[in-house]
């Protein structure tokens, strides 16, 4: 009985000190680390605009209207729900899946007036993994930026740059493609700036 009793309060102690450990003091070194070293990601990375949030520069936001640059299409609900957070889960012979880009490739042909000979950008007309992706490709902005240069009633050349200027490398500078903030690039457009 004695033997029992040692082995269970030495459980109980070790379990109660993991729970510290992993519950506690993990989790207090994680956070104090990334408030010190990555604040503003840490934070939300919040795009505030005359001292008022206008959303996140890590989760896509619906933009409609000529003037501003389409996001690519959200699994995750409408308005780019963060609770929502996923993909569409459909395969690459799933019906609904074909039958769904082959409407978006339409929409946005006929949006961007793209020919048929153009190719579409696969994250035009598909969703991201997550469904927050808030980066379009450079192929993709480039072919909305003649819709958006009419709409503003500026020069092709001028939303062009404000591509290039907007763009940015791959992560870390090795991991994916360069890509374009559309949150970013709008409020660039509307503000002549790039920085969030």
């Amino acid at each position: 009985m004695s033997t029992l009793l040692r082995e269970l309060r030495t459980s109980l102690i070790a379990t109660v000190c993991l729970a510290v450990l992993v519950c506690a003091v993990y989790p207090i070194v994680v956070w104090a680390v990334a408030q010190v070293a990555f604040a503003h990601g840490a934070n939300g990375s919040f795009v505030v605009i005359d001292g008022n949030p206008v959303g996140s520069a890590l989760i896509g936001q619906p933009f409609s209207g000529s003037k501003y640059f389409h996001p690519r299409p959200s699994a995750a609900g409408y308005g780019y729900d963060g609770a929502n957070s996923g993909g569409s889960n459909l395969g690459p012979i799933s019906k609904m899946l074909i039958d769904s880009v082959a409407a978006r490739v339409a929409r946005y042909r006929k949006l961007n007036d793209i020919g048929p000979d153009v190719r579409i950008p696969a994250d035009a007309v598909t969703s991201s993994s997550s469904g927050l992706d808030p980066h379009i490709s450079v192929a993709n902005a480039l072919l909305q930026a003649p819709r958006v240069a009419q709409a503003r009633a500026i020069g092709l050349d001028d939303v062009k740059r404000k591509i290039e200027t907007c763009t940015e490398g791959p992560q870390l500078g090795i991991f994916g493609e360069p890509r374009v903030n559309v949150l970013l690039l709008n409020l660039a457009l509307d503000r002549k700036t790039c920085s969030p």
